[in-house]
């Protein structure tokens, strides 16, 4: 009779560890999906796409901006000095790649037409927020939003 109990115990606990796992896994779920990790966005274009990032410090301000066309990408770096006003860019040219999953992977090797030494390379994940695309950049965690939801607003 206590191994009949015993094992009735041992059957309702796990049924109600499993429903506790599965609300749980539930949950996780959907804060993956807002911060981007759990979502579908296989079909999603990024071709025509322009990104941009913009960061400003106490002496000046930079523009980043990543256009894609098609396998091709461009990168420009803007700096405006803001107590002479100058503006200095520089316009990097290469190649992207989008893995199955949400990966985008950025290498640029020429800079204003000349091949450069040391490629510039970014890895971003690809999120969609509010029907707004973001690319979020793995190792420094930077936004980069989609430039045709900024001209929206």
């Amino acid at each position: 009779m206590k191994k009949i109990s015993f094992v009735f115990i041992l059957l309702i606990s796990s049924l109600g560890l499993n429903a506790q796992y599965g609300s749980i896994n539930a949950i996780l779920d959907r804060l993956e999906a807002k911060r981007g990790v759990n979502q579908n966005l296989k079909n999603v274009s990024i071709e025509d796409s322009k990104f941009v990032l913009i960061k400003d410090f106490e002496d000046h301000v930079e523009r980043n901006f990543i256009i894609i066309k098609g396998n091709n990408a461009t990168y420009v770096e803007v700096f405006d000095d803001k107590k002479t006003g100058e503006t200095n860019a520089n316009v990097f040219t290469g190649d992207i790649v989008r893995s199955k999953n949400q990966i985008i992977s950025l290498r640029a090797d020429m800079l204003e037409g000349k091949k450069i030494p040391i490629a510039i390379t970014k890895t971003f994940l690809l999120t969609e927020q509010k029907k707004i695309l973001y690319l979020i950049d793995i190792n420094s965690k930077e936004r980069w939003i989609e430039e045709s939801a900024i001209n929206k607003k």
